[in-house]
């Protein structure tokens, strides 16, 4: 498995993860499967559910299928060591490790909660940030040296 095609399927469970969350929290869904501490519905009502007037679960949702649309296109064999397509995926990853380095200091520290399906939400962006990371490596190597 290639880092493009793990970072697509990584994509694909968390777009799926996070619409189920948005569907529930719009009331679309019945009983919301969390820990016996309710910290998803704590964390999902709290200020920090929200992000300039919009569901952060909604926010994931779009940003991960534009991962994995994006991933998927990368992968491509005519892409396959384009270095456009890391740069496209970097410019999606890093900013959602970023923001879920906020998320997780007000769910950590501030609301002093664990909501488990955030949890695999962060894993999973941390992944896609290593495997990236490791695919502009793998990109950076194809290139012929530049000429002096």
């Amino acid at each position: 498995m290639t880092t493009r095609m793990a970072i697509a399927l990584l994509a694909a469970i968390n777009a799926m993860v996070a619409l189920y969350l948005h569907l529930w929290k719009i009331g679309l869904m019945g009983v919301l499967a969390c820990g016996a501490d309710h910290g998803c519905e704590v964390v999902q009502f709290s200020s920090y559910g929200q992000f300039l007037g919009v569901d952060v679960a909604l926010i994931g949702a779009v940003g991960y299928a534009l991962l994995f649309a994006s991933a998927i296109v990368a992968m491509q064999e005519r892409n396959a060591d384009a270095p456009w397509a890391t740069r496209l995926l970097q410019a999606l990853i890093w900013p959602a490790v970023l923001f879920t380095v906020r998320l997780k200091y007000g769910e950590f520290i501030v609301l002093r909660s664990f909501c488990p399906w955030c949890a695999i939400s962060a894993v999973s962006i941390t992944t896609c940030a290593v495997l990236v990371t490791l695919d502009a490596r793998r990109v950076g190597r194809l290139r012929p040296p530049a000429a002096t």
